[in-house]
Order: C-alpha cells, then structure tokens, then sequence
C-alpha cells in the first residue's frame, strides 16, 4: 500500500513540476561538486597563471590568488546559505530580486545572461584554436560550429546528461593538476629534471615581487577571472535532487580542492621558471607549447608535454563552453519565471529542459561567432561588454546575502533553522563585496593614469551597462530597495 502511494506521490510530482514548467532535479552531489570544481579549473590556470607570475612576480602571484580564493570561500559559504534555503534556478539574481531591489535582480540576470552568451562564442573559438594544434589545414570556423552543435545537444538532452558530461570534464582536469603537481613536486627538489631549483626564484631580482602594487592589483583580476565559475554551484541547486545535502557538501570540498590545487600549482610554477622568463609573458591558448603546465612538464623531461596539455585544455574549454550554456539558459529561464521575460523563456520540455531559453541562448552565442569572423569590431565591443559581469554578479551575492541574514532575524527566524549556515558573516559577505569592488576599479589603473579614454570605455564598458539595465528598470517600474520587514523568504521546499 505504501508502495503505491510512493508511486503515485512521484507520478504527481512529475506531472507537477511539468504543468509548473519547472526543470528537472537530476543532478547529484557528485555532480555538483565537479560542476563547481570543474569551473574554476581551467584556462585560467593552465594558461594565464604564467602571465601572472611574470607580471607581479612569484609572490604577488601567491598574494593574489590567495586572497581571491579565500573572498571566492566567503562568496560560496553566502550562496550556499541562500541556496540550501531557496534553492531555484538562475539563483543569485532572484536573490537580489527578493532581497534587495527588483531592479537589481533585474539588471543582475540579464547581464549575467548576456555575459555567458557571449562567452559561450569566445570559448568555442579558443576550441577551434586548440583543435588547429593536431589539424593545421582544416578551417577554424568549422571546429567551432562543431563544438557549438555538440554543447547544444549535451544542453537540449537533460540535465543529468549536462551534469555526466561536466563529471567527467572535469575528472580529466584534476587527474591533469594531481599529476602535475607530483611531477613538479619531484622537480623542485631534484629528482627528475636535473638541478633542483628549490626557492631560488623566490629571491631573483625583484622577487618575491616584482612591479609593485598595480601589477599585484592586476594579477588580482586575472585570478578572479581564474576562479569564475564557482557560481555555478548558486544556479544548479535548482536543479539538484537533495540541495539540502549537496550544496553545503559542494561549498566545503569545492574551496578547499581549488584553493589548494591552485596555489600549489601556482607555486611549483613559481619554483620551477623564472619570473623572468620571457615565455610566461607569452602565456596564450593560441601557443600551448608556451602554457607554464608545459613548461614544467617539458623541464621534467616529458617531450610529449604539448601534446597532452594541449588534449586537457580542450577538455577545459569545452567545458567551459558547456557550463556557460547551461547558466545563460537557467539564468533566461529564471527571468522568465520572474515577469523580468518573456514568458516564452519559461517554458520546459517534457525532459525538464528550458528549450526556448536553450535556442535564444545558442542564437547569440552563434551571431556572436559570426561576428567574430565577419565584424571583428562588433565582436570586440560584445567582448568588452560582458567582461566584468562575473565580479559585478560575485558583489551582488554578497550584497544579497548580507540582506538575507538581516531580514531573515528581522523577520523573527532563528538560525537553528537555517539547513547550512555561513560562517564569518557579516564579515564574509562585507569583505568579498568590497574586494570584487577593488578589482573592478583596478582592471587598468594603467589608462586612467594616461586618461585613454578609449581604452577607459572598453574596459570597464560592462559597468554602465549594468547601471543603464538598473536604472531603467526602476525608473519604469518604480521600485524601491525593500524593507527588511517586507522580504519575500517564501522557503522552497524541494519535491521528494
């Protein structure tokens, strides 16, 4: 008897969450956790890490990616709080949304969106880049229509597939990182490769810093830029079968893996090349015979180094291109789902999976291709645009978070209740929002000191356009900030 209730109980839920238009929780602990880990793993590391050694030296590298990693601990333990309590798709803006102003809710999501969009387009170029590296002759512009095709069917399947593909993505990169930190490790202290170096780059010439502290600031972005991704974790809850359990289990492993695989790494890296050395400065995916991990492996002894790397940043960029499609669909699903979309975006199919947000998604991810190839200067500017919308969405969490936790005791709750709890609050959330602020303004202190006005706009052009997206909404809708007294903390209770 119980049996079948159960049964029917579960056949409810499913034709439910279909009529609701509401996705699918497929996705399990494990694959949040790789999810999370995945996103923050790769080109960053495996490629722009050497240029950040190069320009603020092995110490002002260390500083930056330390101190990012620990603001990126305080931003996680926030959206895990908020997601383990209102676990919904596209996340973090309907935080923002509920929290604090609808319009910054609004301006949140449609930037965030337009971000990943055209992200989306740039990683399937750097693909088709990678893949030129084993087919020199064959066109670029079909490796990318390729990958694109592929990212479109991994996303239009279901979310469990989404979430297999993203595993296994990403088991390649740390299995990449596990091992080459042991080489490294072994290299550092003379076993492979011939001389140890030990710290003797620590104390070259200007090291451990090197450019004072407008280099350390822009190593600061660059490690930001590294650890972006993380988010992610916000926007699967919504889609995760026990987000109660498997978003605190993601917060806590997630941080330590990345901040450990990262400073280690960035340490071998530091140990091993100079600062120096004229090939860090060249750190670019369209040379991977020049990335710091080849670099290392090639020091060992490994000839085949190129090779391999080249074989595990592919995986990474596809995955990024995966993961990006998968967060600009949630996040034009949960728009929708919000009256801040067309109500067409909130549609689902009978899998769970938000078809018309998947297409609209894919759509521009495909002109901004195009525009890549046919009008390099409209390219540029979409570029430009979405660059700072990953630091702009980090400040929203934290500002979203610390509303949270005012108007949740305003309102009379306990924290007993809260399923997962931040820790250092309030000053997690203050200190990670005021550095995403700092980075931000430091993205190129270089051109306000030679006022290139030029150079000024297309850096930071993401900025007014996120103030243009605020301010119109408010303006048209006339919202206000909330009252902590009047926040909506409808709790979301996850079908079983």
């Amino acid at each position: 008897m119980s049996s079948s209730l159960s049964s029917t109980a579960a056949q409810n839920t499913q034709q439910n969450t279909h009529q609701n238009n509401d996705v699918h929780r497929g996705l399990k602990t494990r694959h949040i956790s790789m999810i999370a880990l995945g996103g923050s793993i790769g080109t960053g590391l495996f490629v722009a890490s050497g240029a950040t050694i190069h320009m603020a030296g092995p110490g002002g590298a260390l500083l930056a990616y330390g101190a990012i990693g620990i603001m990126v601990y305080f931003l996680m333990t926030s959206l895990g709080e908020m997601a383990t309590f209102m676990p919904i798709s596209g996340s973090f803006a309907s935080y923002s949304g509920r929290f604090i102003d609808p319009a910054l809710g609004f301006a949140m999501g449609w930037n965030y969106w337009f971000n990943w969009a055209i992200t989306v387009a740039v990683d399937v170029s750097t693909a088709a880049i990678v893949l030129q590296y084993w087919f020199p002759t064959v066109p670029i512009w079909i490796f990318s229509l390729s990958v694109l095709m592929l990212i479109l069917v991994i996303n239009v399947l279901t979310v469990k597939c989404f979430g297999e593909t993203e595993y296994w993505l990403s088991i390649i990169k740390v299995l990449a990182v596990i091992v080459f930190l042991v080489i490294g490790s072994l290299t550092i202290v003379g076993i492979v490769g011939g001389k140890a170096p030990f710290l003797q780059n620590f104390t070259h010439k200007d090291a451990p810093f090197a450019g004072g502290v407008p280099a350390v600031l822009c190593a600061f972005a660059i490690a930001g830029f590294s650890f972006q991704g993380t988010e992610l974790i916000g926007i699967t809850a919504g889609e995760s079968a026990t987000p109660e359990k498997s978003i605190p289990k993601a917060v806590k492993q997630v941080f330590w893996r990345i901040l450990l695989f990262y400073i280690l790494a960035i340490f071998v890296i530091a140990c091993i090349i100079p600062y120096t050395d004229k090939n860090l400065l060249g750190s670019d995916v369209t040379d991977i015979a020049i990335s710091p991990f080849t670099l290392v492996f090639q020091r060992a002894g490994l000839a085949a180094a190129a090779a391999v790397m080249n074989a595990v940043i592919l995986t990474s960029v596809i995955s990024a291109a995966n993961s990006g499609m998968y967060a600009s669909t949630r996040m034009l699903y949960s728009l929708a789902k919000e009256d801040n979309a067309p109500k067409v975006f909130g549609k689902v199919s009978l899998r769970g999976i938000p078809v018309p947000a998947l297409i609209a998604t894919f759509v521009v991810a495909l002109f901004t291709f195009f525009m890549s190839i046919f009008g390099s200067q409209i390219y540029m500017f979409l570029v430009a645009a979405s660059g700072l919308t990953g630091f702009i969405a980090w400040a929203g969490i934290a500002a979203a978070h610390y509303r949270f936790r005012k108007a949740y005791l305003a309102q009379g709750h306990s924290l007993d209740e809260l399923v997962y709890r931040a820790k250092w609050y309030p000053f997690g959330p203050i200190v990670a929002f005021f550095l995403c602020i700092l980075v931000i303004v430091g993205q190129d202190l270089h051109s306000f000191a030679t006022l290139n006005w030029q150079a000024i706009g297309i850096t930071y052009m993401s900025v007014p356009l996120f103030i243009v997206l605020y301010i119109g909404y408010k303006i048209k809708n006339h919202t206000r900030v909330i009252p902590l007294e009047e926040v909506d903390l409808t709790h979301v209770r996850v079908a079983k």
